[in-house]
C-alpha cells in the first residue's frame, strides 16, 4: 500500500482500529488514508514491520436485492475497505427479489466453499438459524449487516437500529399532519430490513398524532414497480395527507409521484436513503425529508471487523455498529446532490471540502 509523507503504515492504522473500535475509528482511518494502489491482491506485503501476512481472505456479503441502487455505496464500502487492506474485494451474492431461499442458498454454497467470513442481511428471522450455526462451527465468523433479526447468532451486526429510525420518522411526521390518512409504501412487508421502521412510525404516530391513520402500500422488492404501486394507492385515496415511504426506491417513487401530479406544497412527504430522485424531491420540496443510514460504512466497517476478527484469531470481537441517522433537509439537499460523492452512491471519488464550522450536534445521554 502506499501512503504520501506523514500518513500512518496499515500496521499503525489497523491498531487503532483494533483499540478503538466502531465508526469513529474507521473515520479517522478514512481521513488519514490516502489510497491504495489498484490491482492489488494475493499475499498481503509485510513492508509495515511486524504487521503479519495474511491469506487471500474474500468474504461473502449475501444481499436480499442484489441490484438495488440503495446498495451501490455498500459495495463501493466493501471494496474500497478490500482495497485498503490489501484482500480481494468480496463477493456480492444473493437474491435480486428479496428471495429468502435464494439468500440462504448463497449463504450454504459459501459454507461449503469455506469461506473466510460471511455478512448476511438478515431479513428473515429463522431461515438463516441454522446455516450461521454451521457456519460459525466450521470457524467462519458471521456479521449481519443493514438488517438484523432476533434470536440469531450473528457475531454482531453492522447497520441503522431500524425500529428506532421508524419512531423518530414518526415523531417528524407528527410536525406536519395530526389527522387524516398518510400513505407509507414499503418494498418487503415482514422484511427485517423494513417492517421494523413500518412499526416504528405506526408506534411513534400512535402518541404523537393519534389521529393520523397509517395506510400500508406493498411496493414490492422491483424498483421498477415501485412508483405504480404508490400511483395506483394515492389514484385511491386522494385524500391523503401525507406521502412517505420505508425504503430506498418508494421514496423515489414517492418523490416522482408528487412532483408528477403537481402536489408539491399540497400535501407531505418523506422516507428513506439517497437515490438522486429523493434527494432531487427533498430539493425541489415534493418531499419534506429523506433519511440517511450510511449504507457505505455498512460494507466498509463489515470488511474490516471480518478482517480483524479472522486477523487476531477472535480477540478483536466485531462491536454492534448503529450506522446512524441524518435526516436530509431542503436545507442540505444541494450539498449531497452537488457533491455525487461516492460515499453515497454517486460518481467521484474526490476530496469532499470541510465546512467553515460543524453544527452542534445533540449533548451525549449516556446509561447510568
Amino acid at each position: 500500500m502506499t501512503y504520501q509523507a506523514g500518513n500512518p503504515s496499515r500496521r499503525t492504522a489497523l491498531r487503532y482500529l483494533g483499540v478503538g473500535g466502531g465508526a469513529a475509528a474507521a473515520s479517522a482511518l478514512l481521513a488519514s488514508c490516502t489510497g491504495v494502489q489498484e490491482g492489488q491482491g494475493g499475499e498481503n506485503a509485510a513492508a509495515t514491520g511486524n504487521f503479519p501476512d495474511t491469506p487471500d481472505w474474500r468474504f461473502v456479503f449475501v444481499n436480499h436485492v442484489t441490484t438495488n441502487s440503495f446498495f451501490v455505496p455498500t459495495k463501493t464500502g466493501m471494496a474500497d475497505a478490500a482495497a485498503l487492506l490489501g484482500i480481494p474485494e468480496p463477493q456480492w451474492t444473493g437474491s435480486e427479489n428479496g428471495n429468502v431461499a435464494q439468500m440462504a442458498s448463497a449463504m450454504e454454497t459459501a459454507i461449503n466453499a469455506n469461506a473466510p467470513g460471511i455478512a448476511i442481511a438478515l431479513t428473515d428471522n429463522s431461515a438463516f438459524i441454522e446455516p450461521t450455526k454451521t457456519a460459525l462451527g466450521k470457524g467462519i465468523p458471521v456479521i449481519a449487516y443493514n438488517a438484523n433479526a432476533a434470536n440469531n447468532f450473528p457475531l454482531s451486526y453492522v447497520g441503522q437500529d431500524l425500529y428506532l429510525s421508524g419512531f423518530l420518522m414518526g415523531q417528524r411526521i407528527a410536525r406536519d399532519v395530526q389527522s387524516g390518512d398518510i400513505l407509507v409504501g414499503i418494498s418487503q412487508p415482514g422484511g427485517n430490513n423494513v417492517q421494523p421502521r413500518l412499526d416504528g412510525i405506526i408506534d411513534a404516530l400512535r402518541v404523537a398524532a393519534p389521529g393520523v391513520t397509517v395506510r400500508s402500500v406493498n411496493t414490492g422488492a422491483e424498483q421498477a414497480g415501485e412508483l405504480n404501486a404508490m400511483t395506483a394507492a394515492y389514484t385511491g385515496n386522494q385524500g391523503a395527507k401525507g406521502i412517505y415511504a420505508v425504503d430506498a426506491g418508494s421514496t423515489e417513487a414517492c418523490a416522482k409521484l408528487i412532483t408528477d401530479r403537481g402536489l408539491t406544497g399540497q400535501i407531505r412527504g418523506g422516507g428513506f436513503d439517497l437515490l438522486k430522485g429523493s434527494l432531487e424531491g427533498v430539493k425541489s420540496g415534493a418531499l419534506d425529508f429523506t433519511i440517511d443510514q450510511s449504507p457505505y460504512l455498512q460494507g466498509f466497517l463489515t470488511v474490516l471487523y471480518l478482517y480483524l476478527y479472522r486477523l487476531s484469531g477472535t480477540l478483536v470481537s466485531p462491536p454492534v455498529t448503529d450506522t446512524g441517522l441524518t435526516f436530509v433537509t431542503k436545507e442540505v439537499a444541494d450539498l449531497y446532490l452537488s457533491a455525487d460523492s461516492k460515499f453515497e452512491g454517486g460518481s467521484k471519488s474526490e476530496l469532499i471540502n470541510m465546512p467553515s464550522a460543524i453544527p452542534l450536534p445533540p449533548p451525549q445521554q449516556l446509561n447510568r
